[in-house]
């Protein structure tokens, strides 16, 4: 075997415990997401507490390389009674992820990309104008900008559940999570993406 075969493997099967436990818990290995285009920039390698320092702010399509969780618990602090706060909003998603795997019996992170998965719009509407004239035109949306959205969806819907009630953020997480993994319209991330998709499919 050559020495670049491998290094292909070694980068194929990463160290158990290196990059691959999440929180220290939840191994990221076996986790798997459906929609090839999303695939490549879900990174779930975690080492520790995922704080990075915004190491990656100023890097080319830096987020690809910043972990998943870490994306979602700075969406949850973005703005109300939550800004800020990082490490509450990371100790709510620790313990949200305790939970679900007590009410399902499976890895929490599973059901955390499928929320994801869900959550991601495929289409949106831009504006083109002609002349004076200004009319809205269905586009694609790129593979970054559907997590980006899903997960900005996902926080929002999770801090809102908290509003006017005596829900804990934890208890937010949870209902969020599962009713997107789900793909129930009641949750509100999958009922603004296919808000999102049913506008773009009227202006195709």
């Amino acid at each position: 075997m050559s020495e670049i075969e491998e290094e292909e493997e070694e980068i194929q099967n990463p160290i158990a415990g290196i990059g691959t436990m999440v929180f220290g818990k939840w191994d990221a290995t076996d986790v798997v997401c459906e929609d090839p285009g999303l695939a490549p920039y879900i990174n779930l390698q975690t080492i520790g507490t995922p704080h990075s320092g915004g190491r990656h702010a100023n890097e080319y399509f830096g987020k690809a390389n910043l972990s998943i969780i870490e994306r979602f618990i700075n969406n949850l602090m973005r703005s109300g009674k939550f800004s800020g706060k990082k490490q509450h909003c990371a100790k709510a998603f620790e313990s949200a992820l305790d939970k679900i795997n007590e009410r399902t019996g499976t890895n929490p992170l599973q059901n955390f990309i499928d929320a994801i998965k869900e959550a991601a719009p495929c289409e949106e509407i831009t504006r083109i104008k002609m002349g004076a004239v200004s009319q809205p035109k269905a586009v694609d949306s790129s593979p970054m900008r559907r997590i980006d959205i899903a997960l900005r969806n996902l926080s929002v819907g999770c801090a809102s559940a908290t509003a006017k009630s005596k829900k804990s953020l934890t208890e937010g997480i949870i209902s969020e999570i599962t009713k997107a993994a789900q793909g129930d319209v009641s949750s509100y991330s999958v009922g603004k993406r296919d808000e999102v998709e049913r506008i773009a499919s009227s202006a195709r």
